[in-house]
């Protein structure tokens, strides 16, 4: 009988599950099934069949379906006033959807939306924004997203399933690397009717799909040309989020201007967002001069990743005056982490003997004291400060039991949690870390002729070029550079500016370069972009190390597949512990903290969010007047 009634359920027609009668359809299914004996597959089909509010990669979402606005937003915030942001860099395109051209990233978010919105305070869960409603089953074989009746695009268009589907085709095929990746994992695609799109995932085999989709960027099919929308534009495009682009002076800044008809205001996630009438994005090419610049008050807040800076450089009359104030928060995050990375592409990098030589010769202790005040910590780890994290833990059975097919060159202490990045005196000349490295280098097939070390058999010098674009970036590098003649290895030290500095990054043009990853509570596809095997022969993607390794591979797969936390967990910790193994890059320092400075016209909530600081919930002071 339950069979009778699957086939039945079967041949009812996809779009009646979506029309006005879909609730009574699905109540009749569900008795049906129940009263026939099949009370687990009724279950599933009625959980499955119903709209939500959110979805949660692990579990459910946080916020019930009537909650008001978002724990971390101040709902009564006023609107009104300006803010202006400094960036260091420069820009020749507004599209940051594409490969080409170095985009305003801003566009995302401020004028293009997408279908749902992250919440903030949880590891990954999004709620309804382009989308009223998602609905997807146990297994997530599908998702079907139900667009809000009044969303609309700033030209005042209808957003409808025509623009998702659009979309969606046009970033799988013309889009950055992530998006091509993500979206042709999709098996089928297709309109319900004018505001519902489903998406069969049949195959696909990742959890974490769904929400991928539902953060989607939606662009109007109306508005969009194909055939260009590969090449750099300085052309505003048409979005449907709560700003506008109304000024362009290239490369150097970008003004926005909120949209007083935006479709979303009102919308639960947005309440308290959005408050400034203006936002402009202002461009620096070097970064002295655009600190030179905060304090002057030429733009309204920035962001401090130099210790150096934050320690001593903030002593200045608006700061002492507390027209300048300074917010140190710390987040539930996993430390964002930099590492000099090897790009494992050139030979001189090829053999994990060298690198792991490398990164013993590193002295952290000497730089921590003289160049940070001692501010930084450090692990080897890339999702330090969290439960994610494999430093410091033993792998347990469900760990090993994912790692088995790699156990052999798996090193025992990595294994067994009692590894440790070295430590040395602090003195600059730690001779203990200089033997050991020898040692790894012997083993690699170099020795030492007279102060050069060269390969046994070829002769030739270990030698490589560090790429560096800051100061402080600099200094770290001919720090390095000392510790490195001292087993005879000459390193060449370039700076270049921002611009350069990023092409030859997204080109992986680099011997060695200096690099900051930041990961989330619940790390997904994009881990793919950043270690897995076909990200490395792909420009544009993140896996600047070159790293190509089937057990990162299998990882990856894993933690994608995981439904409970309690098998996520040790999936990213074997991972973790993976690319540990790999010795991909040289551990640097952990940022512990948010360093935040913003002059005091601009207010920010009370509650700060899981992730941060977040400039979107931020405001004017009312008696405030912009400069």
């Amino acid at each position: 009988m339950v069979k009778a009634a699957v086939k039945k359920i079967e041949s009812i027609p996809r779009a009646a599950w979506h029309g006005s009668g879909r609730r009574h359809i699905r109540a009749a299914v569900c008795v049906f099934l129940a009263l026939a004996g099949g009370l687990a597959l009724a279950a599933g089909i009625c959980r499955a069949a119903e709209p939500r509010h959110a979805i949660a990669m692990h579990g459910a979402a946080a916020l019930p379906a009537d909650f008001t606005h978002m724990p971390y937003a101040n709902p009564d915030a006023p609107k009104g006033g300006r803010l202006v942001q400094g960036i260091l860099g420069t820009f020749d395109s507004l599209n940051p959807l594409i490969v080409r051209g170095l985009a305003v990233q801003q566009v995302r978010g401020f004028v293009v939306e997408s279908l749902m919105a992250r919440g903030h305070d949880e590891a990954f869960t999004l709620y309804g924004l382009l989308a009223q409603h998602v609905e997807t089953d146990d297994s997530r074989s599908y998702v079907t997203f139900h667009l809000d009746p009044k969303a609309r695009f700033s030209d005042g268009r209808p957003v409808l399933a025509e623009d998702v589907l659009f979309s969606w085709a046009l970033l799988r095929d013309k889009g950055r690397p992530n998006h091509r990746q993500y979206y042709a994992k999709v098996a089928r695609a297709e309109a319900t009717d004018t505001r519902t799109v489903r998406f069969d995932l049949a195959g696909a085999n990742d959890r974490e799909l769904p929400l991928i989709l539902g953060l989607m960027p939606v662009l109007p099919r109306h508005a969009v040309d194909v055939a260009t929308f590969e090449e750099t534009s300085m052309t505003a495009p048409v979005g449907s989020g709560p700003y506008r682009i109304t000024a362009v002076k290239p490369g150097a800044s970008v003004t926005l201007i909120r949209n007083p008809d935006y479709w979303g205001r009102d919308l639960p996630v947005n309440r308290g967002l959005w408050n400034f009438d203006e936002i402009r994005l202002d461009f620096y090419r070097e970064a002295n001069g655009a600190f030179e610049a905060f304090k002057r008050g030429l733009y309204d807040f920035r962001v401090e990743t130099e210790p150096l800076r934050w320690h001593d450089g903030y002593d200045f009359a608006a700061a002492r005056s507390g027209e300048v104030i300074r917010d140190s928060i710390k987040t539930g995050m996993p430390q964002p982490a930099e590492f000099l990375v090897f790009n494992t592409r050139r030979p001189v990098f090829a053999d994990v003997r060298v690198r792991q030589a490398l990164t013993l010769l590193f002295d952290f202790e000497w730089i921590n004291r003289n160049y940070f005040f001692g501010l930084y910590g450090r692990t080897a780890s890339f999702f330090a400060g969290s439960v994610l994290s494999a430093y410091g833990r033993a792998a347990n059975d469900r760990e090993r039991e994912l790692l088995k097919p790699y156990l052999a060159r798996m090193p025992p202490d990595i294994l067994d949690g009692s590894y440790r990045l070295p430590v040395t005196d602090g003195s600059g000349r730690d001779r203990a870390t200089l033997r050991g490295a020898l040692k790894l280098l012997s083993e690699a097939g170099y020795e030492l002729d007279g102060t050069v070390l060269r390969h046994r058999s070829t002769r030739i010098p270990l030698t490589f070029e560090i790429l560096v674009t800051t100061r402080d970036q600099e200094r770290i590098a001919l720090a390095y550079q000392r510790d490195l003649k001292r087993a005879g290895i000459e390193a060449s030290v370039r700076a270049i500016d921002a611009v350069q500095f990023d092409q030859r990054r997204l080109a992986f043009d680099f011997e060695m370069l200096q690099n900051r990853w930041d990961q989330s509570l619940s790390p997904g596809n994009e881990q793919s972009f950043y270690w897995g095997s076909e990200a490395a022969g792909i420009q544009g993607t993140r896996n600047y190390m070159g790293a190509r390794d089937p057990a990162i591979d299998v990882l990856i797969a894993a933690l994608l597949e995981a439904r409970e936390h309690t098998d996520f967990v040790p999936a990213v910790r074997a991972l973790d512990r993976t690319l540990m193994s790999g010795f991909y890059g040289i551990p640097l320092f952990n940022v512990q903290e948010q360093w935040i400075a913003r002059w005091n016209r601009i207010e920010r909530p009370d509650a700060t969010a899981l992730t941060g600081y977040l400039p979107e919930t931020w405001w004017q002071r009312p008696d405030a007047q912009p400069k």
